[in-house]
């Protein structure tokens, strides 16, 4: 029996949602910043997530790293307490919302952990060529893994959650480091430029059955990638695993990297008939990464409630 059953909706984005509360993440640590100066508004966050339907939230330490805070001139300490503190606001969050709800459902905490590209903050978790060494990506991961780990109980999360991973290497570098943690849980969730390839170019269902193999690995997914491939990655992942699948795209807007802008427009009415479909097609959870918002989420659980 896995801690995912009966769980069918993920939350969705959550920096693009802390913009729109007027937070300032434009730094290289994004949303992470807004852990020690606005914790209330990560709070915020999470609850209107809740309140949408989400029986399972991520933590806002998808850029939380030793690497990134050094390189912004804080410590590795300060780093490793940034994970924790990601996790205690998640359950803070789904305290109060059952408090003044009166909901039970089971909800769950993932700890968000970006890709090692997501560090270098400059774009490169959506190519995967780091140029850097492997024995240094896979002691990134390591570090927090680490801090997880050994973690006490109220800033210990359900899962982690390996996200926006963009290449089959660096699959292979958090399976090493996961080697050393037989008792975590985790789900791997990559992102992809089609139907069928991770962004480096490796095939879906190749970096599938490696994670598959872990038994720490009870969930692979895809997120942070256009809505139009979901339905193809899905066979792609199950082609290679009877394990659950996790989806969680972005809301169809395209990123300028040039102007730093997005273009287009987010339909959370489609996307909730999107979400039927990815369902159908095999999805166990579904959710919404880059600017999807609470009303996602909402179409999704309504989406899910009726399958």
């Amino acid at each position: 029996m896995s801690i995912l059953d009966n769980l069918h909706v993920l939350d969705g984005g959550f920096a693009s949602e802390l913009e729109y509360l007027g937070c300032k993440i434009s730094g290289p640590l994004w949303s992470a910043h807004v852990l020690e100066d606005e914790p209330e508004k990560v709070v915020a966050v999470h609850r209107a997530y809740l309140e949408a339907g989400a029986d399972l939230i991520l933590t806002a330490s998808y850029q939380a790293s030793r690497m990134g805070y050094v390189e912004y001139g804080l410590t590795p300490g300060e780093a490793d307490r940034a994970l924790l503190k990601a996790v205690e606001l998640a359950r803070q969050a789904i305290e109060e919302w059952r408090i003044t709800s009166g909901e039970t459902r089971r909800v769950l905490v993932a700890a968000s952990l970006g890709p090692f590209g997501a560090a270098l903050h400059n774009g490169a978790e959506y190519h995967g060529n780091y140029g850097r060494p492997f024995a240094e990506i896979l002691n990134f991961h390591r570090e927090r893994i680490e801090v997880l780990a050994a973690a006490e109980e109220e800033w210990r999360p359900d899962l982690l959650a390996f996200e926006t991973l963009p290449s089959l290497e660096e699959a292979e570098a958090i399976a090493q480091a996961l080697a050393e943690f037989p008792g975590l849980k985790c789900w791997f969730s990559f992102t992809c430029r089609n139907g069928i390839e991770v962004a480096h170019g490796e095939r879906l269902s190749d970096c599938t059955s490696l994670a598959a193999e872990l038994p720490q690995c009870i969930a692979v997914g895809v997120n942070c990638t256009h809505p139009s491939h979901i339905e193809s990655l899905i066979g792609e992942i199950k082609s290679a695993t009877s394990k659950p699948v996790v989806v969680y795209p972005n809301s169809g807007e395209g990123w300028d990297a040039e102007k730093r802008v997005w273009t287009g427009a987010g339909d959370a009415a489609g996307f909730g008939e999107s979400a039927r479909r990815w369902f159908n097609a095999g999805a166990q959870i579904v959710g919404g990464c880059c600017r999807t918002r609470p009303e996602h989420i909402a179409k999704i659980a309504a989406s899910a409630s009726a399958q």
